[in-house]
């Protein structure tokens, strides 16, 4: 009975105590979306995109090692970096129009930022160093076209569902998106100027070797490159376990 009427004096004050705490979301990854709204919620599916994106950053670093994607990583790290400090030093808030108030700042938008970033860097690199391809035929034309207009429209697609879903003012994510594309500008100025005639000094060092970190920069057509190296790699061995198996 004691131990009873312990439990009855605690549970309350516990009840009364959770009723003063603040629930704070944690806002990279919850998105909301008005119940109900069929283009809402697609649109707060596509708003995740740049978590794609980074997830396949990593994939690409840990299983191609190469130079250039890292650098690429780098510089989006950089200007999400740079976009925190931009918020924090403006100290703009985010729309009132929304239900709830949201702790983080909204000037400028890191989604728009993120996403202009990624498709001005990609377009830079498809113009500039994919510019040198052997073979200009016309399927190498259309992927071109298509990877430059797919980047594109995530970038309009992300941007518009942030003002959509009321997390940012159009001023916030029209910044957010000039802020992108000036620092892919920068960072891709900076990559193929400055970092990329280094890269291969960089691939003999000791670590470089340890990490089996590669560069690619002189072959214009990596899966080319690759296939093909890779096919006549299975013909040599093939031959070779064949002349064994005769002896």
């Amino acid at each position: 009975m004691a131990s009873s009427d312990g439990d009855e004096n605690y549970y309350p004050n516990v009840s009364l105590e959770n009723d003063r705490t603040v629930w704070v979301p944690l806002s990279l990854t919850l998105v909301e979306y008005p119940k109900g709204d069929t283009l809402g919620k697609i649109l707060a599916i596509i708003s995740l995109a740049p978590f794609g994106i980074g997830s396949g950053f990593i994939t690409l670093i840990f299983f191609r090692r190469d130079m250039h994607t890292i650098t690429f990583f780098l510089g989006t790290c950089c200007s999400e970096a740079f976009n925190y400090f931009l918020k924090h030093t403006i100290c703009e808030p985010r729309p009132k129009t929304r239900p709830d108030d949201m702790v983080e700042y909204g000037m400028p938008s890191s989604h728009a930022q993120f996403m202009w970033f990624f498709a001005t860097y990609v377009i830079y690199f498809v113009f500039i160093r994919l510019h040198h391809m052997n073979n200009n035929t016309i399927m190498e034309n259309v992927s071109k076209l298509l990877i430059i207009s797919s980047s594109i429209i995530a970038a309009l697609l992300v941007s518009f569902s942030r003002i959509y879903l009321q997390y940012h003012t159009i001023a916030q994510v029209l910044c957010g998106a000039l802020v992108g594309v000036l620092f892919a500008t920068f960072w891709f100025a900076l990559t193929n100027f400055v970092l990329t005639p280094v890269f291969p000094q960089i691939v003999t060092w000791k670590i470089s070797e340890f990490l089996l970190l590669r560069d690619f920069t002189l072959i214009p057509n990596v899966l080319w490159f690759e296939y093909t190296n890779t096919r006549q790699e299975v013909r040599a061995r093939s031959r070779k376990l064949v002349s064994m198996k005769s002896q």
